[in-house]
């Protein structure tokens, strides 16, 4: 009967993480949360949710689960505002630990033997278990393809089999693909986050696929909902609770961003 709430994406929206907590309640061992990745970058308040998410983590670290994003990596960091909110807020050597960190974070978690829940998706290729995820070097930079970039950058599309990502890394994955994955590792479907929604969320893939984004108003301007799920121990049946934003201080989006994405926010 146990209930365990995943969030999406939050980027840099301390607030609206704060939000999600004023919802749904603190962390607890009686109230578990994981956190799907990207929890830095691109919002202005990156450093205070990350400490955050750190602190509940080694305050309930059976209860509190963390898995990496495509934007816990050094490039994506250089290029979207938290290595520079880190160094205008810190010094170079605390982001060089954050850098750190990051990498041993996991990049998958399942639950319940039913469910598996990562940032990005499935596989350019088809035959890879959850043995092979275990088995991942994580404690690197991701590298530019195989299973561990595409935990982190793949999408779901509607139509069968695989292209070609407008990323530009991974691929995109069709419905024929998480069946296939699922009946191979006797999974009931997948959890992922990665691309804003309109709603907070989407199920797609036959029912198979969920993307779950926790980051409404999306850089002030996308104007979404955010979402949170919760899967209870009986039947992992999954429940969506949207929200909206919340205000925050002045501090505008990639204020700490490299001037060239600046440049392309304007």
């Amino acid at each position: 009967t146990k209930k365990i709430s995943i969030c999406g994406d939050t980027h840099g929206q301390f607030y609206d993480l704060l939000h999600i907590f004023d919802l749904n309640g603190l962390p607890s061992p009686a109230n578990p949360y994981l956190f799907n990745g990207d929890f830095v970058d691109r919002g202005s308040f990156s450093l205070e949710v990350i400490l955050t998410l750190f602190g509940y983590k080694l305050l309930y670290p059976d209860c509190f689960f963390l898995l990496r994003g495509n934007h816990e990596t050094d490039n994506m960091n250089q290029m979207y505002g938290f290595e520079g909110e880190i160094k205008a807020k810190y010094t170079a050597q605390m982001f060089q630990l954050f850098s750190e960190v990051f990498q041993w974070l996991p990049l998958a978690q399942c639950i319940n033997g039913k469910v598996l829940v990562m940032h990005g998706g499935l596989f350019s290729e088809d035959g890879v278990t959850l043995d092979d995820l275990r088995k991942i070097e994580r404690n690197r930079q991701p590298p530019d393809s195989g299973p561990m970039c595409d935990l982190l950058w793949s999408d779901p599309q509607p139509q069968n089999g695989r292209s070609v990502s407008k990323r530009g890394v991974s691929c995109q994955f069709g419905p024929d693909v998480t069946e296939r994955f699922l009946t191979e590792n006797k999974l009931d479907f997948i959890i992922r986050s990665h691309e804003v929604k309109p709603e907070g969320y989407e199920v797609t893939h036959n029912g198979k696929c969920i993307t779950v984004f926790s980051a409404p108003n999306y850089c002030d301007q996308m104007g979404n909902k955010g979402a949170y799920i919760h899967l209870r121990g009986s039947d992992l049946k999954p429940e969506f609770h949207q929200f909206t934003a919340v205000p925050h201080p002045n501090v505008k989006p990639m204020a700490y961003a490299n001037s060239l994405m600046q440049m392309g926010m304007m």
